[in-house]
């Protein structure tokens, strides 16, 4: 398993989760270093991960790409034809396929573009809208993808053809959309509330509301039904969007407010049910962690690893998926990196 993160200070952070020891009771892990160093030469201010490839985007308007497994870079892709900062980063991986096969990007002018993966070549870039895109979803199918932008409007795109397919305003700002697993449904962050919505018609099946009152600031899907939050109040909260509840939450996870989260294991037909429950999250502070989420009803719930970045974390990533294929960027697509950047601090 691989974690990313990004900060403001422009340096990418990559790590990657090992165990350490067993026994009877309890299981250790380690996030052991893959790579730091300011990748870019503006604040990050999103990341992706998907099995052996990751990326980060800043405000610098590039993408850069990683290789996780050799711990290197690949390079930038120079892919929005508009000076402006990239906002949003998804890759698209097939349930069937431990690689992925896209990339979508969105931006600060609106615009999206669409990636082949092998290797990575632009295919399309599109401005489905005039405004920043505050965050962008895939549904399951890779057909088509939900934006929410600055202005307060709603998109769905048809990632297909590359075009909109509808486009509505809500009403208030929506700064995250996320697609549950099945697809059948999505979640919509307005501030410090969470909404529920059938992905066939859009229709708002509920509302989630922080008890805290203290706005969300990332959100991760989980199995089940299960979404889990974090934000400005410093805990994790994990909700059952089945019944509308809040099934637990691990309160003052973080010394700061948690700026990512991310889902690192789902049990699946080749999975134990006692294989744990692992949660990935990160804090304005630096400070990254890796929680047993089956352990969150106890007190004072300890993480399994932890590490300290120093540094003004923005966003987190990670898979859990293995592959053997080394991601390769496209030669038309590539702006090599110094020697010297790659290799300072």
């Amino acid at each position: 398993m691989s974690i990313i993160a990004g900060s403001y200070e422009r340096f990418i952070w990559g790590f990657k989760l090992k165990p350490t020891k067993h026994n009877a009771d309890t299981q250790t892990l380690t996030l052991s270093p893959l790579f730091s160093y300011p990748s870019h030469i503006s604040p990050i201010t999103t990341v992706a991960c998907s099995g052996p490839a990751a990326a980060s985007g800043g405000s610098d308007d590039t993408i850069h790409l990683y290789d996780l497994p050799s711990a290197s870079s690949l390079g930038s892709l120079l892919d929005h034809n508009h000076a402006a900062s990239i906002t949003a980063l998804s890759f698209y991986t097939p349930s069937s396929l431990s690689f992925p096969r896209n990339l979508i990007s969105a931006a600060a002018d609106g615009s999206v573009a669409i990636f082949d993966t092998d290797p990575f070549v632009l295919l399309k870039s599109f401005r489905p809208h005039k405004k920043a895109v505050n965050d962008l979803a895939i549904h399951p199918s890779g057909k088509l993808a939900l934006a929410v932008y600055r202005d307060e409007f709603f998109a769905m795109l048809n990632l297909v053809r590359g075009k909109r397919s509808f486009c509505c305003r809500l009403g208030h700002e929506a700064s995250l959309v996320k697609f549950d697993p099945s697809g059948e449904r999505f979640f919509m962050v307005v501030t410090n509330k969470v909404g529920v919505h059938q992905s066939e018609d859009a229709k708002l099946l509920l509302e989630l509301e922080n008890p805290s009152r203290k706005r969300i600031l990332c959100a991760a899907p989980g199995e089940s039904g299960t979404l889990f939050t974090g934000g400005e109040d410093r805990a994790i909260t994990a909700w059952d969007t089945n019944s509308g509840k809040l099934a637990y939450s691990i309160e003052d996870a973080h010394p700061a407010r948690i700026k990512g989260i991310v889902v690192l294991t789902r049990n699946d037909s080749d999975g134990s049910l006692e294989d744990p429950y692992l949660i990935g999250s990160a804090s304005s502070d630096g400070i990254i962690r890796v929680w047993d989420m089956r352990m969150a009803a106890k007190e004072n719930t300890k993480p399994l690893a932890e590490t300290n970045t120093k540094s003004r974390l923005t966003c987190l990533a990670g898979s859990a998926l293995k592959s053997m294929r080394r991601p390769q960027i496209g030669k038309q697509q590539a702006q090599k990196v110094d020697e010297g950047h790659e290799n300072s601090e």
